[in-house]
């Protein structure tokens, strides 16, 4: 207790956060430097880092999403070492001391998550071990954020709507902060924390990752630049019955996973359509990506949230094809990268569970209730010394 005590009393905070996402093609790692906590918090991001898994450490994660219990166990702790590797990387990358890191971060890698429903609690599980971690570089490591919500009757998700309100909340102005990894999600930012909402919107970049793994036999992970998706041509029908997905029509709070839009629906989409060209597939996957997006906003946002500016963070965010689309869509709302206002796009969910740890070690609750559904503010994660 005294060691934490002892971080807790410091000034600022040294905190590399690790995020791995749906998307699983690798790991970041942010190092920040964090003044103060709560509304007072001051964020400033040092050093960032993508560090992208070995094929064959993709391939079991692929493996364990099939839920192989075996392979799940060990992998586990086999994350834990890549993730400590990777700070401990981070730190020598940097150039800063290791005796003057307060405290590691981290998510984890996601391999199921179970939204409630009715009276289901729901459950969630993601794994890359702490204790790990916390051995191997000696630094006190905060994981498992999400479960706490859960506990307390949320979705476990989003969890960045809290990190979002300290990082881009301006006097006067409403934003809406947008994540496109491999799952889509949004944080409406306004003047005070209270009125924040925040929800998956659906699918973001998972099922346009997985048509181009499957279409190019295992050989690409991803569209780059939503290039070959740009040579095709959309199928509406194809679309609308995208559209229709239940998903899109529930009401917020609400969280979705990869277990949704992800690998079974490609397979699926893919045999109903035998004879669709892979660009045309892929073309119609983006504006779906794009439309749902949308369809959020005005179903659920628009009416009651004046939008100031959108602020894309996320690979998806690095998709040319598709953010033309949302462009299009959007029209008069202009959209920005979280990259223009100096947080790299596939940084800012590790800065953001950075600043998330940061809370935890105060003692201070760090999910938003509007945002998550649960029952009241908790503090979330765990502590492994």
């Amino acid at each position: 207790m005294k060691r934490l005590l002892k971080i807790a009393e410091k000034k600022e905070r040294l905190i590399i956060g690790l995020m791995s996402g749906t998307s699983h093609d690798g790991l970041d790692a942010a190092l920040v430097c964090i003044k103060g906590n709560g509304i007072k918090t001051k964020v400033n991001l040092l050093y960032h880092h993508h560090y992208p898994y070995p094929i064959e450490t993709k391939r079991r994660i692929e493996q364990a999403f099939d839920g192989l219990t075996v392979g799940i166990c060990m992998l586990n702790f086999e994350l834990g070492e890549l993730f400590a590797r990777a700070a401990l990387e981070c730190i020598t990358k940097s150039k800063v001391s290791k005796d003057d890191l307060d405290l590691i971060a981290s998510h984890g890698q996601t391999i199921y998550h179970i939204p409630p429903q009715g009276d289901m609690i729901g459950s969630t599980l993601q794994i890359g071990e702490a204790d790990i971690i916390a051995e191997r570089t000696g630094i006190v490591t905060v994981s498992d954020f999400r479960k706490r919500d859960m506990a307390a009757g949320g979705h476990g998700a989003p969890l960045v709507p809290y990190a979002d309100f300290l990082l881009f909340r301006e006097k006067g102005k409403t934003k809406a902060v947008q994540n496109i990894g491999g799952i889509a999600n949004v944080t409406v930012v306004t003047e005070k924390a209270k009125d924040i909402i925040a929800f998956d919107t659906g699918p973001g970049n998972a099922l346009i990752d997985e048509t181009v793994r499957i279409l190019s036999c295992g050989e690409k992970d991803f569209d780059v630049d939503g290039r070959w998706a740009e040579r095709g041509n959309v199928n509406h029908a194809v679309l609308e019955k995208l559209m229709a997905h239940s998903y899109l029509q529930l009401t917020p709070p609400k969280s979705t996973g990869i277990e949704t839009f992800g690998k079974s629906m490609v397979k699926e989409l893919i045999a109903d359509n035998p004879n669709m060209a892979a660009e045309d597939l892929l073309a119609t996957l983006t504006c779906f990506t794009a439309r749902s997006i949308h369809r959020a906003y005005q179903d659920f946002i628009l009416s009651s949230y004046p939008i100031d500016q959108v602020i894309l963070s996320g690979g998806g965010s690095q998709n040319k094809y598709l953010f033309s689309l949302l462009r299009g869509f959007f029209k008069e709302i202009p959209i920005i990268t979280t990259d223009e206002l100096g947080i790299p796009s596939s940084a800012k969910e590790a800065v953001s569970f950075a600043i998330l740890a940061n809370e935890t070690i105060m003692g201070m609750s760090g999910n938003i209730p509007s945002a998550t559904g649960a029952k009241r503010s908790v503090v979330l994660g765990k502590i492994s010394l």
